[in-house]
């Protein structure tokens, strides 16, 4: 069974850009061996905020969602550690993620899994939860990869998002990271 949280913390973000600035400042603070479990409707993104983090991470490759591969690896260009992107979408239970073997890159690589509450938490004694929420109303419908939505407007500008980061385990104790919000 997963530990509850610990703690949480929200921040209210406007644009594409200030989300993957969020997520560049939590990089910062992230080490080989985190877990971070993202949550969040279709379109509330999930994977824009990965982008964010690879940019903090200073890792090789674009960032695009998983969800017909499943699992994308790259490697950090400048000795942080590297990044583990996952889908969990497809997955119907904790079984089918352990198929995956994440626990043979967990301890060198960030691994983040989008739609893997419930089913991931076990990987790892400590995780970080975030959770994306739009206003009710937003326009997320289909499944991932339809093609249906865009994470922000063309412009990068959509209706403001919720960005709450939950830490639960012995490595998120000592409460959320200092993350500064332009």
């Amino acid at each position: 069974m997963s530990p509850a949280p610990d703690w949480s913390a929200s921040y209210d973000v406007g644009s594409a850009t200030a989300l993957q600035a969020l997520a560049v400042g939590l990089a910062q603070h992230l080490r080989a061996g985190d877990l971070l479990v993202l949550s969040g409707e279709l379109g509330a993104g999930k994977t824009t905020f990965t982008q964010g983090l690879g940019r903090g991470l200073a890792v090789e490759g674009r960032i695009i969602s998983p969800t017909f591969v499943l699992v994308r690896q790259h490697r950090s260009r400048s000795g942080l550690p590297g990044l583990v992107h996952v889908d969990a979408y497809r997955l119907e239970s904790a079984a089918a993620v352990d198929d995956l073997d994440l626990e043979a890159t967990l301890d060198a690589n960030v691994t983040v899994i989008e739609w893997g509450a419930g089913r991931v938490e076990h990987l790892a004694g400590s995780w970080l939860r975030v959770d994306i929420t739009r206003p009710l109303g937003g326009t997320g419908r289909g499944g991932p990869g339809a093609g249906l939505v865009t994470d922000f407007d063309d412009d990068g500008e959509d209706e403001v998002r919720t960005v709450t980061l939950s830490g639960a385990g012995p490595r998120w104790r000592g409460g959320p990271p200092a993350l500064a919000l332009d």
